[in-house]
Order: structure tokens, then sequence, then C-alpha cells
């Protein structure tokens, strides 16, 4: 100590001594509600123990396990924990160490998730004949979620990787906190009538109270109501959320939620010559078999010689070859449509062919396709993408015309 002035060890040294001599910090007795429960291999337990307006953090070693609980803790519950007030010098923070804890029965929002998932099931809104089926070759996404976080850009990066020509309309929404759950109603509200093939609703994960605006009822209304199909991306695997069980199909992170939404653009280029194979094996087989067949025929007729016979087997001969030529040139038809219909499919969607004839692919910082300069404000960043290469470029003026 220097002139009234302490260094951090000695301030925390102080806290220390007076923690361990305060009688009612040494034998604490505290009820709340757990989350952010963590087993680590060490075997000790760590979670935040909540009220409704404040948090702290509590630690059960291994040595108080085996006498000190009884049950497998999880978030939600709803506990009493003895124990003593910690001080970790070295990080500076401060923590209960829980001696015993007793379980109160199930927390207050776990039980409110329970009652309304029985609610909206006893109402059919989970049940599959409502699902609808996500399109195999979505090639405009809408995303609910918030304009900044880990969650919008994982999208638009993996998306980008699946398929560079994806068109992604961001719906933002506040996904945390009072308001959210109606943000977010409103949000796939506004953005369903826009005709996209898909919809991805989420969040990255949290604890419970993080989540919870996914556990709102206006929240499972929208999402039930919506005539785009939508898939559910909140949280992490463990993390479940009423918004989960009435989209059309649940996974378990944003990032998943964008692969599973866009096709592969290598993927079906494959497909399409797999095809390609597949149908010029078909057609030679059939020609071969039709030629076999032909010729098998003419050595049936070759070895009777009655003229009666003989124009028997003509006829037959002629009846069968125009048939196999029927089926053929029906195969063949067939296979030329559906390779059509993949060509087509592939040239629509592919990138090269808007940007071969000298236009470019122009997007905002948030990922959202420029079609207009009054999207943008000056001094913000954009992304052009050419026909080889990608420019980055700053706005430095915006002319606005009427329509």
């Amino acid at each position: 100590m220097t002139d009234g002035v302490y260094k951090v060890s000695e301030v925390l040294d102080y806290l220390e001594q007076v923690t361990k001599a305060d009688p009612f910090l040494t034998n604490l007795c505290v009820e709340g509600e757990v989350s952010g429960v963590n087993y680590n291999s060490r075997g000790h337990i760590y979670f935040n123990l909540k009220d409704e307006t404040a948090a702290m953090s509590v630690a059960m070693w291994k040595s108080f396990r085996e006498t000190g609980i009884d049950f497998t803790l999880k978030d939600g519950d709803k506990v009493v924990i003895r124990g003593y007030f910690n001080l970790y010098k070295e990080r500076g923070t401060i923590s209960i160490v829980a001696r015993s804890i007793k379980k109160q029965g199930k927390g207050e929002l776990y039980q409110k998730f329970l009652e309304l998932k029985e609610k909206l099931e006893d109402k059919g809104m989970f049940d599959e004949m409502y699902k609808q089926p996500i399109p195999k070759y979505a090639t405009r996404i809408g995303v609910v979620t918030a304009p900044t976080g880990a969650a919008i850009h994982d999208i638009i990066r993996n998306a980008r990787i699946q398929n560079p020509g994806v068109e992604i309309i961001l719906s933002p929404a506040i996904v945390q906190g009072p308001a959210a759950s109606k943000s977010i109603a409103d949000a796939i509200r506004r953005i369903d009538p826009l005709g996209l093939d898909l919809l991805i609703v989420g969040r990255g994960g949290g604890d419970i109270e993080d989540l919870w605006c996914f556990n709102e009822e206006e929240v499972a209304e929208a999402i039930f109501q919506a005539k785009t199909p939508i898939i559910s991306a909140v949280g992490h695997e463990t993390d479940t959320t009423i918004a989960d069980f009435v989209a059309d199909l649940r996974v378990a992170t944003p990032t998943e939620a964008a692969k599973k939404a866009c096709f592969s653009m290598s993927d079906m280029k494959d497909h399409l010559y797999r095809t390609e194979e597949e149908f010029d094996y078909r057609m030679n087989d059939i020609l071969h078999r039709n030629r076999m067949q032909i010729e098998r025929y003419k050595e049936t007729i070759l070895r009777f010689s009655p003229a009666q016979r003989l124009k028997s087997m003509r006829e037959h001969l002629e009846f069968v070859s125009a048939h196999l030529n029927q089926k053929m040139t029906t195969k063949t038809n067939e296979m030329r449509q559906r390779i059509s219909t993949l060509a087509g499919l592939f040239d629509a969607a592919s990138p090269a062919k808007r940007l071969a004839g000298g236009y470019s692919y122009v997007v905002t910082e948030k990922g959202e396709r420029l079609f207009e300069a009054s999207q943008v404000e000056v001094g913000e960043e954009i992304s052009l993408y050419l026909k080889k290469g990608e420019l980055k470029a700053k706005v430095i003026e915006r002319v606005v015309k009427d329509k």
C-alpha cells in the first residue's frame, strides 16, 4: 500500500477475510431457479441460481456431491441450496459453493413451458398432418432473426457455400427480452406474403430465459398460420422450444438450417451428370435387348418353312417391333423431359448465367440484394459479385429517382 492506494490483491485479500469472518456468508441458505447447468469432466457442477431480478453463480464440488444431492440437476429446477460465499481471487469473481442442494419442484418457467406445450398439443398444432414439406430446390429464402449477431452471419455464409446464387431476405426481429415474442411474430407475418420458398426462424443458443420468446403462444400461432414452410433453428442440440414443435422442420442450429434450406449446386451438377449417364445406359440396354429379341425371331422364322407359319411369325414380329419401338420412344421422351427439367433448374439457379452478360450481383452489408439506391446510405459498404471475382465498395453518392 502507498498513500492510500491499494493493490488489487490487497483489496481481494481483505474481502476474503471479511467473507470468512461473517457467519451469514459462511452458512447461506438460498432458493431460486436453476439454469445453465454444467457437469464438468472432474465431477464438479456449475450453474446459475436466479429469481425474477437477479442471478448468482453456484458451484458444487465433487466432494460435496456424494452426500449433498440425490438427483440429477437440470435447467428449470427450483431448488434450495445451502453453502458458503466464495471469492475467486485470480479472476475477482464471487460465487456460492453449495454443500447441499434440495429440489423444491420444477421452476416456474419450465412449468409454463409444459402447460403451453400440452395446450397447443391438444389443439393439434404439433400434428404431422399440418407439416408442410421443405422444398428441395429453394432459391429465395427468408430469415427471421436479429439483424446482427452470429445467427444471420452463419446462415448467409453457409447458404452461399451451398449455392452462391441463393437469395436471402431478412425480416429483422428482436430475439430476446420482453418485446421479443411480438417482434418475432410480426416479422413472420410481415415476410410470409412475399411468396418465398421457405423461412428460417431462430437464433443462437442460450439459457431458458434467453430462449423464452420462442416458447410464447403468439410466436407459435404465427408459425402455425404461415403459408410458407418454416425451419425452426433455435439454440443448440439440447435446447427445445415450442417453436420447434410447431415448425415444419426443426434443426439444432442456424448453421444447420442454412445447409438444410439450400440445395448444393455441385451436388445438383453431379446429379444431372448421373441422370444423363443413366439415360444413356438404359437406352443402350433397351436397344440391345430389342436387337437380341429380333434376332431370335428371325432364327425362329428360318427354322420353320411353311408359308402360313412364316406369315404368322412375320406378323408377330411386326407387332413386337412396333410395341418395342413405342416403349422405347416413350422411355426416351420421359428421360429427355427429366434431363430438360433438371437442366432448367440448374440453369435458372446458376449465378454464372446472370453474371455472364456483364451484370453484377450487388448485396448490402446485411446480405440483402440491392434493388434501389434508397436501400443504402452514403458511407455503407456493398459487395459486387462479378462473373470473375468479387468487389468490395463504399457508397460515396446516392441518387434516388422517383418511380
